[in-house]
């Protein structure tokens, strides 16, 4: 177990944040971090925008459920898929850029997604703390409108981030066997190991010290799933020219 190791698996959602300020060579040294992520063909399709302004922190505060962090936060980041970049370069040399492409539209989610997580491992690495917003998705439009996003671009989340004012507890994740097979799905495996997860899971949100309740996995994937997800993305994405071909 290496120093890098322990980070990563240490890693816990931050809600609640010291009244101290982030630097701007620190953001910059965690915008340089996120850019060194992975990148499907070097496209770097992502554009992150730091929202300082209260007015606009607080109305996507109340998008995201009335999520206060939102508004509280030191640092109130949001990152955007971004093809609007590779449809200029397309310009640029006289080409048609070929608008909604299913895989155009993976890369760019994938990219963006790699990078935030680099820049979230790289702030943890300087003893700040962290949560997603993926909340913003309740509303992409007033979001879209609110950052002057153009076509070609939709933003994925936000992140919260500052020095932490409390340390959460770490959620369990996944037996390992449950991700991590050998040649085969092993799908008779699946019952009795998430039966096992239900129970580490019930324990774990019984005893925390914040927000304790009677829950356990299945029980919130059997609610997430069992209805409509942001069934709003899809015309959406269509009115960003991002509808999937």
């Amino acid at each position: 177990m290496n120093d890098t190791l322990k980070l990563l698996q240490n890693h816990r959602s931050v809600r609640h944040f010291k009244d101290y300020p982030i630097s701007e060579e620190t953001l910059k040294e965690l915008i340089l971090s996120g850019q060194s992520a992975a990148s499907s063909n070097f496209v770097q399709a992502y554009t992150v925008i730091h929202v300082k302004d209260p007015e606009k922190r607080k109305i996507m505060a109340d998008i995201a459920g009335g999520q206060k962090h939102v508004l509280e936060a030191p640092l109130f980041l949001v990152f955007v898929a971004d093809l609007e970049r590779a449809r200029i370069s397309c310009s640029l040399h006289e080409e048609a850029f070929m608008e909604g492409q299913t895989e155009a539209f993976i890369i760019a989610t994938v990219d963006t997604a790699l990078m935030a997580q680099n820049l979230m491992v790289a702030a943890e690495s300087m003893g700040l703390g962290g949560v997603y917003i993926g909340a913003l998705r309740n509303n992409p439009e007033v979001v879209s409108n609110l950052l002057d996003l153009p076509d070609h671009t939709y933003p994925l989340f936000g992140m919260c981030l500052g020095y932490p004012a409390e340390e959460n507890e770490i959620k369990p994740r996944l037996p390992l066997g449950a991700v991590l097979k050998t040649d085969s799905y092993l799908f008779a495996t699946e019952v009795p190991t998430l039966k096992d997860y239900d129970d580490i899971t019930e324990a774990y949100y019984g005893k925390r010290t914040t927000a304790n309740r009677s829950d356990n996995y299945t029980k919130q994937l059997s609610r997430m799933f069992s209805k409509p997800l942001r069934p709003h993305m899809k015309a959406y994405l269509a009115t960003k020219k991002l509808n999937l071909t």
